[in-house]
């Protein structure tokens, strides 16, 4: 797996989400710029989602996160300490080889408990990128259906 994969995407899906929120940003300014001091129902309406639907994304992303940071992070690091005890106790069966078959046993096992320890501790950044991939979903979510949803009724209009 490429390691820059999940921040590339999460790269792209922050662009997209930004992108969405300008067009949305400008056709609701346009719309209250419209209503003036006297809004229509629908206007209100518009008005009043705009409030409640940046609550409900901003504690739907939170949640994500607290969810996702709990399911890899706290796994993640329990899997990178159990590896680096396993390294430790290769060295010390290490250390205390008496044969020259033992040691080169012992330091065959310290090389792969080494290395099983440098691949749990490699995936702790991308497990950082699933948290923000996970936050960023609902926000997304609603910058781009916003900007279809409101595209299309300008279009109609």
């Amino acid at each position: 797996m490429w390691p820059l994969r999940e921040w590339t995407e999460l790269a792209l899906k922050t662009q997209e989400m930004l992108l969405s929120s300008g067009t949305v940003i400008r056709l609701r300014t346009e719309r209250i710029a419209q209503a003036g001091l006297a809004p229509s129902a629908d206007d209100l309406v518009e008005f009043r989602r705009m409030g409640d639907e940046k609550l409900e994304a901003a504690h739907a992303s939170g949640f994500a996160m607290a969810r996702q940071w709990h399911s890899s992070q706290i796994g993640l690091a329990s899997r990178i300490c159990q590896q680096c005890l396993h390294g430790a106790a290769a060295f010390l069966s290490l250390a205390g080889s008496v044969t020259p078959a033992q040691a080169a046993e012992h330091g065959d096992a310290l090389i792969r408990a080494a290395s099983r320890a440098a691949n749990a501790a490699q995936r702790w950044p991308n497990s950082t990128a699933r948290i923000a991939s996970e936050g960023l979903k609902p926000i997304h979510a609603v910058a781009t259906a916003n900007a279809r949803r409101l595209g299309a009724q300008q279009a109609a209009s």
